[in-house]
């Protein structure tokens, strides 16, 4: 089972051309464990907006390459830190381990 909705995939690398999409893998794949960095600090210092925004930032970016299941799992938790409720269990653990599976597919891919 893929990942990634490869059709999504293949729109944004068809409407940003092939040499620019590694760009946009690279810079992907810097910044989400920065948010994921924030996110467990946030979740620790109990700071629900920092945690939130940093959610949200993942869900969009994951959402632009079709990372479904990833952007679903941050668009969870940030309407969990929207209503200012850290108590997440392993979700961010789960996000985690999805967000390997995407950023291995990404990889192939670029």
């Amino acid at each position: 089972m893929s990942t990634l909705d490869l059709n999504t995939f293949q729109e944004l690398k068809d409407a940003t051309g092939a040499d620019y999409i590694a760009e946009l893998i690279d810079a992907f794949l810097d910044d989400a464990p920065n948010l994921f960095t924030q996110m467990n600090s946030a979740r620790m210092t109990g700071d629900a907006e920092t945690f939130r925004r940093a959610a949200h930032s993942l869900k969009s970016n994951a959402a632009t390459f079709g990372a479904m299941e990833l952007s679903a799992l941050a668009k969870e938790l940030e309407g969990m830190a929207r209503e200012n409720n850290l108590e997440i269990g392993t979700r961010l653990e789960v996000m985690q381990d999805a967000y390997r599976r995407v950023e291995s597919q990404l990889r192939a891919l670029k």
